[in-house]
């Protein structure tokens, strides 16, 4: 079963946890209004939308990151690769005013993503049970990934703000085929690799801020590990946090992130108020850029780093986790 339309006949967002797909995000139906009740025009509905996919893959060795943002007024096209044995990051980023030639369809399932700007492109189409990516850019730059059996996604809409929502769409631990050239350099995946998968829209907070971290790794033990945390957003009578053990989510409780913010090289900390997290993250690189535009602003910072700790399944299993690689967040954002 499926849900053709988040949006219903009254203007509203379905909201909390979805067990069903969700087709179509209609959010030029949505009733939206100023905080004095007053409605919304469709082309404020329209420019109020803001879309982005984050896609990830982690190996021992090296880990890979890439976005696509629409906030209508910027479009934003980024990837990086952080290689463990000779510490670099080799990262680029592209804006596009206007969001031109930045696409994301509002189709969480089935819907098509891409970026170009000159002789790069970025594409993130639907495959069968998950994802394919190809990069295509100057430099001698070619990325060619699918990442597989995505069959147990969280899905959630939670309130934002005084008349905003966000949806989300988030899974982890994902099986992962294909390689990354970038330029006489190759990584390419194999039976280790995991990846994970962020795809998000909504009427967002105007001003916000949050914490994020995500794993996507095999375990000593031959468990395929996903994790997805958060704080500070969509926490509106739910969370996003979610544990992923060989492909099943597992729903967790509020997570908490404790660290330095003028020291991020420092260890980080973070737990669930259910005592099925705890987990030491090390840091050894990191991904930054800050905006300041006046409307819009971002100070970003997303540390790529080890995992240490353990956490429990559903069924009281503790589950040591050892040298895992992943990511985490920090991130102030207006738009």
């Amino acid at each position: 079963m499926t849900i053709k339309n988040l949006i219903n006949s009254n203007g509203r967002p379905l909201t909390g946890l979805l067990d069903e797909a969700v087709e179509h995000i209609n959010y030029l139906d949505y009733d939206l209004r100023t905080v004095m009740d007053r409605r919304r025009s469709r082309l404020a509905r329209r420019w109020g939308f803001n879309q982005f996919q984050f896609i990830s893959v982690q190996a021992p060795g090296w880990v890979f990151g890439l976005a696509l943002v629409d906030l209508k007024l910027v479009g934003n096209g980024f990837f990086y690769l952080y290689d463990f044995e000779s510490g670099t990051l080799r990262e680029q980023s592209f804006l596009q005013p206007l969001a031109i030639g930045t696409r994301i369809e509002p189709a969480p399932e089935q819907g098509v993503a891409s970026f170009s700007k000159g002789d790069l492109s970025i594409n993130i189409t639907p495959g069968v049970g998950g994802r394919n990516v190809s990069v295509s850019g100057p430099g001698g730059i070619e990325v060619d990934l699918e990442l597989k059996d995505d069959l147990d996604p969280l899905r959630l809409v939670s309130p934002a703000g005084y008349n905003g929502w966000v949806f989300t769409r988030k899974s982890a631990g994902l099986p992962v085929d294909g390689e990354i050239r970038w330029g006489q350099d190759i990584w390419r995946c194999d039976e280790s690799s995991r990846g994970s998968i962020d795809w998000s829209c909504g009427f967002m907070r105007r001003e916000t801020a949050w914490n994020w971290a995500c794993i996507a790794g095999k375990l000593a033990s031959g468990h395929s590990l996903g994790l997805n945390l958060a704080s500070g957003v969509n926490e509106t009578g739910v969370t996003e946090n979610a544990l992923w053990i060989n492909g099943r989510c597992i729903k967790l409780g509020a997570a908490r992130f404790s660290f330095d913010r003028y020291q991020p090289e420092k260890d980080w900390a973070v737990t669930t108020d259910d005592g099925r997290v705890d987990l030491r993250f090390t840091p050894s690189g990191v991904r930054k850029e800050r905006l300041n535009a006046l409307i819009l602003a971002s100070n970003f910072r997303q540390f790529i780093g080890t995992f240490e700790g353990q956490v429990v399944d559903d069924s009281g299993q503790v589950i040591p986790v050892k040298g895992v690689r992943g990511l985490m967040e920090d991130h102030f954002a207006r738009w």
